[in-house]
């Protein structure tokens, strides 16, 4: 496991869980939502952004966490693993709203500067249609590399959990 993606729903916990996921296993983090956004929300030209993904999937390690669906193929052929983080719906849409209020106005950490967290409806109506609008094309897009990408799918923050701790076992499966 030397490059892993992280995917989900926005609220699914990807940066928490990468967060954590990068302090055990020692890999490098890079939070997509920090190099795609600049200042006031702006998204940049489609052809620079897939240039700065190439770059950021051709080094040697890395835990790469968020969605963005045009270059997911790209991350898919650079990864060795992909997480999909497929929590259900509400348990999301709880998480953007609390995290708009705990954060209004401020930059999260995994956010570019200058993009100070906000929450309007179209946001919670894109995190509520996740599973009908995303999901499939997530799925579909994870069997494709099945044959050589490490799939691990959790659904829920016990399984999170349960994951992250399986990797603090010493290799040879022994408990101390």
């Amino acid at each position: 496991m030397n490059k892993v993606m992280v995917i989900g729903s926005s609220g699914a916990g990807k940066s928490v869980f990468s967060t954590r996921l990068s302090a055990i296993t020692g890999l490098p983090l890079i939070h997509l939502d920090k190099h795609h956004w600049r200042p006031g929300w702006t998204e940049p030209p489609k052809e620079v952004w897939r240039e700065q993904v190439a770059g950021l999937i051709s080094r040697d390690r890395w835990i790469m966490d968020g969605n963005f669906g045009g270059t997911m193929e790209m991350r898919l052929a650079g990864c060795d693993t992909a997480i999909f983080l497929d929590l259900p719906r509400h348990i999301c849409a709880w998480r953007v709203l609390k995290r708009a209020v705990s954060h209004y106005g401020r930059t999260r950490p995994d956010l570019a500067e200058g993009c100070p967290e906000k929450i309007d409806l179209p946001f919670l109506k894109w995190v509520w249609d996740f599973p009908e609008r995303s999901r499939p094309t997530v799925l579909q897009r994870l069997s494709r590399v099945a044959d050589r990408v490490k799939i691990v799918t959790l659904r829920s923050d016990i399984e999170k959990d349960k994951f992250l701790e399986s990797l603090k076992l010493p290799k040879n499966g022994n408990q101390h």
